[in-house]
């Protein structure tokens, strides 16, 4: 009895010591975490287009010992870490593009980058948090290097490109990393990912049990009427009216049939497009928008009757209509069981009283995508200042969007602490 008394008291002692060591390890590293992140705000790259983002973090994995792989997925980097004992394979993620946008904030490392998009000039920005995402993840590669002794498995690090969509006519994202094999060799057991949120107070973690965020189909309509003099609409059929009936009744799908008090959904129409005249009524108009769900079976049910009323309504009104689908996220799916696994790491890193359960968001994630292949876990992390907290924050994928830096090293704990309670549970 004695004998194991002393056992028991010895661990004891070398957890603490262990923590103490880990909890000084997470003070070094935040300045480093904050500059990573400035120097990608600063030089930010669009999808598929992230060469000189994935050079500077390759650099950094293979300064740490670890086996990179590069160029997965066009610009994707992917480093691995084996711990001292065998185990499960456990993945974190993080995306690194940036988006279309000219920044606004008056920063001294705002970014200044300019370019073409779609045969427009725009600036370049770091508008959705992925430079905190990519900064973030590099600081938990470090820690988690520095620590192998106490991690029984290995740990994949997947900077993923092309979060916010390829450009036309290209593959890219969480799906042709998948496609690349990335949860392979080894095979990935569980994956984890986070979003930094400029409406969350800064110290916070958000999540949610099953669907988190939509998913998210992009659908055509291509009508076809009769075109005809714009004074004389009885010689023709109206391509324009038989689409604004179509908008109509597209909305009761939502407002009578889909089960809302299950779960959210949305249909928009962002773009018509019809005509060349004020005096003629075109022959062919089409709609184009946006469909979001979170539940599967609502998804189906909203396509089918998609479909349905677009072709009645057409043929209704003497003309014709098709409808595709082009789907961009699945839903992001945070598996229960994982999460009621892991929601005592969360709670043990940030304060039980700073996790907190969220509404759904009808915003798409491909890290989906990831989910749809194996079991993962996608929460938010708090973005926000006291004094934002206070005007109101700025809307991500906007000129003013702008995150407190402070919340970053919540962060690289949480991703920390979730790797070694995974791995060793």
């Amino acid at each position: 009895m004695k004998y194991i008394l002393l056992v028991f008291v010895f661990f004891g002692t070398f957890t603490t010591h262990s923590q103490n060591n880990l909890d000084q390890q997470f003070i070094d590293i935040e300045e480093k975490v904050i500059k990573w992140r400035r120097h990608f705000h600063q030089n930010p790259e669009l999808s598929n287009k992230e060469f000189k983002t994935a050079e500077k973090i390759a650099a950094h994995l293979k300064s740490l010992g670890m086996e990179v792989q590069t160029g997965i997925a066009i610009t994707g980097v992917v480093g691995i870490l084996k711990g001292n004992n065998p185990g499960k394979v456990i993945a974190l993620r993080a995306d690194i593009d940036a988006l279309p946008v000219t920044e606004r904030n008056d920063l001294p490392f705002k970014s200044v980058v300019k370019t073409t998009f779609l045969n427009t000039e725009t600036g370049v920005m770091h508008a959705c948090g992925h430079d905190t995402h990519t900064a973030i993840l590099m600081g938990v590669a470090e820690i988690l290097s520095k620590n192998k002794d106490k991690i029984n498995g290995t740990v994949k690090f997947i900077f993923q490109p092309a979060e916010e969509g390829p450009p036309p006519g290209e593959e890219g994202g969480a799906k042709l990393m998948i496609k690349e094999g990335v949860l392979e060799n080894p095979k990935v057991d569980a994956i984890f990912g986070l979003h930094i949120n400029a409406g969350t107070p800064v110290g916070t973690l958000k999540y949610k049990k099953g669907g988190i965020m939509a998913s998210v189909e992009r659908f055509v309509i291509d009508v076809k009427g009769k075109q005809t003099h714009g004074s004389q609409p009885w010689s023709g059929v109206d391509p324009i009216l038989i689409s604004a009936k179509i908008i109509d009744g597209l909305q009761t799908i939502i407002s009578r049939e889909a089960k809302l008090t299950n779960e959210a959904a949305v249909i928009t129409v962002g773009k018509i497009t019809a005509g060349t005249r004020f005096n003629i009524i075109p022959e062919t108009a089409q709609l184009i928008g946006t469909v979001r769900t979170l539940d599967p079976e609502m998804r189906s049910m909203i396509e089918r009757r998609m479909k349905e009323m677009t072709e009645t309504i057409a043929k209704a009104y003497g003309g014709e209509a098709t409808i595709s689908f082009r789907n961009q996220t699945s839903i992001t799916y945070n598996d229960p069981e994982l999460l009621d696994k892991m929601l005592p790491t969360l709670k043990k890193v940030a304060g039980e009283e700073n996790v907190i359960t969220m509404k759904a968001t009808t915003g798409g994630e491909d890290f989906s995508y990831f989910q749809e292949v194996v079991p993962g876990i996608y929460f938010f992390l708090g973005g926000m200042s006291p004094d934002q907290e206070s005007k109101g924050a700025f809307p991500h994928h906007t000129p003013d969007f702008i995150i407190d830096e402070s919340g970053m090293l919540l962060g690289v704990k949480t991703l920390t602490q979730i790797t070694f309670d995974f791995l060793n549970n």
